[in-house]
């Protein structure tokens, strides 16, 4: 089992920064993807960013070059750093991590959430 606990995330001003954090503990192995997704109210949740294990990034367009993705795999961590918000960014941020598990013979995917962190973004 896998635990993820979020933390940052608030209100801002339109144009502010933000920065979100998420620490996660239990059977985490070494081969893996962190990321983070949003949900917003009456909408699908979507990817905002991933990152792999060896540092490989992936970003939503809506926030390329707006939004940072890193982390430490030292102390299974993973941060968003969000500049230069839009009110459109208001939303729900959940942290995942996505990562292969043996059930009996069988090399299974499996994803893990955070409880979430609101994000709001006034005008």
């Amino acid at each position: 089992q896998v635990q993820l606990v979020e933390s940052g995330g608030g209100l801002v001003q339109a144009g502010g920064s933000l920065r979100l954090s998420c620490v996660g503990s239990g059977s985490i192995f070494a081969i893996n993807v962190m990321g983070w997704y949003r949900q917003a109210p009456g909408k699908q949740r979507e990817l905002v960013a991933t990152i792999t294990n060896t540092g490989s990034a992936n970003y939503a367009d809506s926030v390329k070059g707006r939004f940072i993705i890193s982390r430490d795999n030292a102390k299974n961590t993973v941060a968003l750093q969000m500049n230069s918000l839009k009110p459109d960014d208001t939303a729900d941020y959940y942290c995942n991590l996505h990562q292969l598990e043996t059930r009996s013979v069988w090399q299974v995917p499996y994803d893990y959430w955070g409880q979430g962190a609101q994000v709001t973004v006034s005008s």
